[in-house]
């Protein structure tokens, strides 16, 4: 037979099955802003706000209940970062959001009241005040009851336990518990708990004793429940209220095969905005008018997006390498025999968290692409109970790593999955699981995209600063003690970046330039021990992002990247073209493997104080100040104060800000302007620090709860706390003058290496006046993201402009001139 008739039959014997797969959809599609998402009904029924894409941003919308989405207004207007979430105010009068700037925001932890270190507060139904919860130092979670005098601890649980206030009792008195404390609890349960008699009455749980309670839904008008949810392998949703439970059928038989809550609603509970979905359906919203039962489509996500070409996921179990059940979800690749296909695996972040059935843009986008994806529950996922997610404890990188790797096992078996052809792709853990995969692993993967992925579990747990004592313990529970000599044997052993060299599987590094958590250090590391190896690595790398990307021309730019990647070893379909402008930024963040190199750290002990060239010069120096934080900024005034007292110098910090009045006071020694002491005060808090015989101690006070200050420093510190700016003065300043020089991170309680140079000499003009003076640049000497910018004059020496990133502040840059 003739080649080309030979090609012609097996065409022909293919083409059933090529005919029926979709047509490979726009990226855009999937990952794209939607046009319209997140709507929610103000409380008086007259607005209904949305978020939607402005200027390529996600931005915030209004309109007015019975108008048309084309008749909406803008709300805000940021052309930077996207607005991931908002809330309406009680009154209906405000529209409440949250932004970060940089991407390099630590998400990990939040304080409602960083002055009381409290988690939450607790309002009755007649709005007071009755209750608040804390994490205590040792990991418990503690509910306190709110008196006249103060605290009193009605109920705690530990570490590896949940319990949480919901909400009051109709009756005033008790209030909803979501708990599984003590030894006998697994699932967790709703009960009644009085504050007053300490007794609890339990009041559902699971009723198939499977998952975790889920929720529940409370009337507004009755103060009663109206359901309670279970997030088992779809939603399971008990009704104690016949008249929603009614509305629910009728909605069901209106949207057939989607699951659906009630969203938000009006006061009196006359309106609903109620979004569907499905796992072939990324969200409807509907208008729901109860009294008539009217029910009117308000928009669909990603409309574009055709829900004929979507895979259906299905739920699965399989048992992992000891044994235990790992539930999870999987997609199959529609118009393609389930046999033999492309696997691609994608743990969830968290890791305690969980994937759940419904919408998954990732497990489509791959789906559409011709691969079979697996959405494992790996031990210590969440909502399957304590025991579960006790079972993954300190078991990064083992049987956490087992569970994903005997699900490619299980389908492999299956016959659904090719042997040869299976990937990882994750972002954060899913990124260290990703990254465990291929160190541990290294037979199973042949193509891995790690997104944030940390890759040295000792790293990751030292970002978490002191004063977090009780998310430290919390961490050190779940994953590895590293202070003790076990515990950080197993965190190492644990840590991909320490098996790099038994990596041999192509891999994708994307790694956001200003990650606080996963440092770009370790990405670094990892990318020169493939390439010095001759593994094929690709790097991406967005400076204006953090852990996880925000920005979509960023993440448009990653993944048309990755699946191209992954086509190559894996043999998926991917889409060629894409907009010029996400051409342009995936070569803007594309990173040449060779010209990676480690910054070179310096030894820490060959780091003493530079020696200032003159002494310091009593005076008064004024300042204004300017915060800025994306599209918004804040105002401030700053004075120096310089006096020689008791033979040393008093330096003195004054900032007014919006909070009140913060006052930053050190004292230096004359001649090497060495720091002794300092001390901070702002509001509630107070913080003293002496500094002697290269040790830190001292005291930080927040409001009642105090703690210690003890850290070995290493060396003497140099141009820290209040007047800085007048030390680096003091230096021989000139062109291609560098040092180096210790600080002093009262947050993390840990002394840090800066680096400086004279960048040369530049004009500037502040209020002050013009000057000529010394540019000025100091950044980290670790790979930190701080970066401070002086202009010194160079007749004077006086500080006469600063430029400061603010990584705390999520990004933020303050601006400093000399005012006189």
């Amino acid at each position: 037979m003739r080649p080309f008739a030979q090609s012609l039959l097996l065409w022909c014997a293919l083409a059933p099955a090529f005919a029926a797969q979709p047509p490979i959809l726009d990226r855009e599609l999937f990952f794209g802003d939607p046009k319209i998402s997140g709507a929610q009904l103000s409380p008086d029924g007259q607005y209904i706000s949305f978020m939607k894409p402005w200027n390529k941003t996600r931005n915030l919308g209004v309109k007015r209940t019975e108008e048309a989405f084309s008749a909406a207004k803008l709300v805000t207007a940021d052309t930077k970062r996207p607005i991931p979430g908002y809330f309406w105010s009680r009154d209906s009068k405000y529209i409440l959001f949250v932004q970060d700037q940089a991407g390099d925001e630590n998400y990990n932890v939040y304080a409602a009241n960083p002055a009381e270190r409290l988690t939450a507060w607790i309002f009755d139904l007649k709005d007071q005040l009755r209750l608040a919860a804390r994490s205590a130092e040792n990991g418990d979670t503690e509910i306190l009851r709110v008196d006249a005098n103060g605290f009193t601890k009605i109920y705690s649980c530990d570490v590896l336990e949940t319990c949480a206030p919901v909400r009051f009792h109709q009756d005033h008195q008790r209030f909803y518990l979501i708990t599984n404390k003590g030894a006998d609890a697994d699932l967790t349960s709703l009960q009644l708990f009085d504050p007053a008699t300490r007794q609890a009455t339990p009041c559902e749980s699971d009723p198939r004793k499977k998952v975790d309670f889920g929720g529940a839904r409370f009337s507004e008008v009755t103060d009663q429940i109206i359901a309670t949810f279970y997030d088992d392998e779809r939603l399971r949703v008990y009704f104690k209220d016949p008249s929603f439970e009614s509305d629910y059928q009728w909605l069901r038989s209106k949207l057939p095969g989607k699951d659906f809550r009630f969203g938000s609603a009006t006061r009196d509970e006359r309106l609903w905005l109620v979004p569907a979905f499905s796992d072939t359906e990324p969200g409807e919203t509907y208008l729901f008018e109860r009294k008539t039962r009217r029910l009117t489509l308000q928009y669909r996500i990603r409309e574009k997006l055709l829900r004929e070409h979507l895979a259906s996921m299905q739920p699965i179990r399989y048992q992992s390498s000891d044994g235990l059940e790992i539930p999870a979800y999987l997609t199959l690749p529609k118009g393609l025999p389930a046999k033999n296909l492309p696997l691609m695996m994608v743990p969830h972040g968290g890791p305690w968290g969980r994937d759940s059935w419904g919408y998954s843009a990732f497990a489509q986008f791959l789906a559409n692409r011709g691969y079979a994806v697996l959405s494992p529950n790996f031990r210590g996922s969440a909502g399957y109970g304590k025991k579960f997610i006790n079972a993954g404890n300190q078991q990064w990188g083992d049987k956490m790593q087992d569970d994903i790797t005997w699900g490619v096992k299980h389908l492999v078996a299956q016959g659904v999955a090719a042997p040869k052809r299976v990937g990882i792709l994750g972002g954060s853990y899913g990124g260290y699981a990703t990254l465990a995969g291929v160190a541990f692993t290294p037979d199973v993967y042949a193509a891995a995209v790690s997104i944030v992925g940390p890759s040295n579990l000792l790293t990751l747990l030292e970002s978490i600063p002191p004063y977090w004592e009780m998310i430290r313990k919390m961490f050190h529970v779940r994953m590895g003690d590293p202070t003790t000599p076990e515990g950080k044997k197993q965190l190492e052993r644990q840590s991909p970046l320490n098996s790099a060299q038994r990596i041999q599987t192509p891999l994708m590094v994307i790694q956001g330039a200003n990650d606080p958590r996963v440092n770009k250090a370790e990405s670094d590391q990892i990318v020169i021990a493939l390439r010095d190896r001759g593994f094929p690595v690709e790097y991406l790398v967005a400076s204006d992002e953090g852990h996880g990307f925000a920005r979509p021309v960023n993440n448009m730019a990653c993944f048309a990247a990755a699946e191209k990647f992954l086509a190559k070893y894996l043999g998926g379909r991917y889409q060629e073209d894409m907009p010029a402008e996400v051409a342009q930024r995936l070569k803007e963040i594309s990173v040449d493997p060779k010209t990676v190199v480690l910054a070179r750290k310096l030894e820490a002990a060959s780091v003493g104080a530079p020696k200032p060239a003159t002494d310091l010069t009593p005076g008064t120096y004024r300042y204004k100040a300017t915060l800025q934080m994306g599209a918004n900024s804040m105002n401030l005034e700053l004075t120096t104060t310089i006096k020689a007292e008791s033979g040393a110098w008093t330096v003195t910090d004054t900032t007014q800000t919006p909070g009140g009045e913060a006052i930053d006071t050190a004292v230096l020694e004359k001649g090497t302007l060495i720091l002794r002491r300092r001390s901070l005060r702002q509001g509630p808090a107070a913080i003293d620090v002496e500094f002697k015989d290269h040790q830190a101690t001292g005291s930080m006070k927040i409001s009642a709860q105090e703690r210690p200050i003890n850290a070995d420093l290493g060396g003497p510190l140099f141009a820290d706390a209040a007047g800085s700016a007048f030390s680096i003065a003091c230096l021989p300043l000139g062109d291609g003058y560098s040092t180096a020089f210790r600080n002093f991170d009262v947050r993390k309680q840990k002394p840090k290496l800066m680096q400086l140079k004279v960048a040369g000499v530049e004009k500037v003009t502040v209020p002050a006046g013009a000057f000529d003076a010394f540019k000025v640049e100091i950044s980290s000497a670790e790979g930190g993201p701080e970066k401070v910018t002086m202009w010194i004059a160079r007749d004077s020496r006086k500080p006469v402009k600063i430029s400061a990133s603010m990584p705390e502040m999520g990004g933020a840059t303050l601006t400093v001139e000399l005012t006189q």
